[in-house]
This record gives C-alpha cells, structure tokens and sequence, in this order.
C-alpha cells in the first residue's frame, strides 16, 4: 500500500535537506576517466557467489588499491572490516535469520561491485551518482581521508542498502529480520570510531595550530548519520514490499539516488573553516600513507570488534 503516510515517511525533513543540496548540480565534474588496470578487472568482473568470495575479493581489491596509492581504498578498508566481522558473527550464530544475513551481506557487496566495475570501465550511464562522486572525490584526490571514506559510506548506506534489502525481501518474520539489521550499526559504529581515533591523532597537531579542535570536523559524522540513514534506509525498503509497484519502486530509487547525492554534497562542504581544511589537506599530503593508516586501521578494529 502507497498512501499519504508513505510520501510523509519518505519527504521528512532528513531527506529534504539532501534533496536541497542537488538543486541545479550535476555530478560531471567527478567523472574521472581511469586506466584500465587486468588485476582490478579481475577482481570486480564476476558476481559474488558467497559471502566468503565477497570478503575475499574485497580483501584482495583493498590490497591492490593501496599498492597503487588510489584512495579509493579509505573507503574499503572500512568495508572489508565490517564485511569479515558480519561474517564472523554469523558463522557464530549470533542473529536470528543466518541464512537471510548472508543474502543480505553478499547483495549489498554486489551493489558496491556493479558500481565500482562500471567506473572502471567508464560505462558511468550505469554508475549511481552517489558512487560517482565517491569514485570521483577519492580519484582526484581532493577530499581529505574523512571525507573519502563517508562518501563511500553514504552512498553504500544510503543508496545500495534500502535496494539490497528490497531485494532479499523483508518476510517473513520481519521484526526479526530488523533486529538482524540492526545489529549491523553496532559493528559500523565501532568502525568509525576507530576511523575517527587514528585520524584525529593524524590531524591534531596542525588543529592546535590554526585553534580548532577535531570536534569541529564531526559535523562531517552528524551528516551522515549512520544510525539514522539505516533505519531509512529499512523504511523505504518496507515502503518498496509494501507496494510491489513499479512506479513506487522507480520513484523511490530516483529519491533514495537524489538524497544520497545531496549527502555526499554536504559531506563535501563541512562547516569547518577553509583554514583549518587546508592545513589538513597539508598534513594529509606530507604524513599521510595509505598502506600504514590502513594496517593501523585493521589491527585497531582487530581490539573492538
């Protein structure tokens, strides 16, 4: 069912003030032209058979994004964590539907593999616009290591994850599978503060500097809120089961596309003052290696998960 209840569900104002931020912008300038790379082919080609292959390959993809110094790799060091945590913990049966959390954890990693193919091969028609502005940001190497991993996780969340879950379907037994869901944003959470732990300890020098605290960049974690663009996120993918109707579902994906751009846009624009951004962009350039932040990151994850 498509109701009034429905469109108030999906216009609050959370997703309004994303839609906001796409008015007269287009993601051209993120559209980076790549060269073509066999070993990240390979890695991306073929579908994910099993959760196992997914973190495999998202391991290994990781591996080869750090070899070559590409930024996208912020963004995967994350995921595989996550990834190989969710498996961990259902292997060790501590959710209610296994079987349901394993479709879940391999469809979402297949949206992540589509997009990030699609870049590579420059077919952008098929590359969704949240994902074009990660890829893009990360390429070019502008945004600061914060920035490129939340790009990723806004588009991943807020795109890929309401499809994903309209996908494997939500019944039955749907309030156990929210509880499921919802299990994840503990994992996530953990994550980002291990992010935010290594990063603040990278920035904190040049903040003393120029006056300002790590607090400041946090506006970057309330745009994204994680907690918040899950549950949405399972809202809409309700809204979607509900209706089993093809307008609601295109209508939808074009909101769940705009609303995730615009988070992107806001991530891009922190309310961090540009002084304080340049001297982190500063730091970044003359400290910052990717191959030690990411060892950092996984043996860090390693104490709280």
């Amino acid at each position: 069912m498509f109701d009034r209840s429905s469109v108030r569900l999906l216009l609050d104002r959370y997703r309004l003030i994303r839609l906001r931020q796409t008015i007269d912008r287009e993601v051209d300038d993120f559209v980076v032209d790549v060269e073509a790379d066999p070993e990240r082919a390979s890695l991306v080609d073929d579908p994910f058979v099993s959760m196992e292959d997914a973190r495999d390959r998202l391991e290994r993809l990781e591996t080869t994004l750090l070899e070559q110094s590409d930024r996208r790799a912020v963004f995967l060091t994350v995921y595989t964590e996550m990834t190989a945590e969710t498996i961990r913990e259902i292997d060790a049966g501590e959710f209610i539907d296994s079987a349901w959390m394993e479709r879940y954890l391999v469809r979402f990693a297949e949206y992540y593999r589509r997009a990030f193919r699609n870049y590579e091969r420059g077919a952008i028609a098929e590359v969704p616009d949240p994902w074009i502005v990660a890829f893009g940001a990360a390429i070019r190497g502008d945004a600061l290591a914060l920035q490129d991993a939340f790009l990723g996780i806004n588009a991943h969340i807020n795109y890929d994850l309401a499809l994903t879950l309209s996908d494997i379907g939500l019944d039955p037994d749907r309030s156990d599978k929210y509880v499921d869901h919802a299990r994840i944003n503990g994992i996530l959470h953990r994550l980002v503060s291990v992010q935010q732990e290594l990063l603040s300890e990278l920035y904190a020098p040049g903040l003393s500097r120029v006056g300002d605290q790590f607090g400041e960049l946090d506006d970057m974690v309330v745009a994204l809120s994680l907690h918040t663009a899950r549950k949405k996120a399972w809202q809409v993918a309700v809204v979607r089961s509900d209706a089993r109707w093809t307008p609601v579902e295109k209508s939808t994906e074009w909101l769940l596309s705009r609303t995730a751009t615009g988070g992107a846009y806001l991530l891009l624009s922190p309310e961090t003052s540009p002084a304080t951004m340049q001297v982190l962009r500063k730091i970044e350039a003359d400290q910052l290696d990717l191959l030690s932040y990411a060892q950092d990151f996984h043996n860090r994850a390693e104490t709280v998960l």
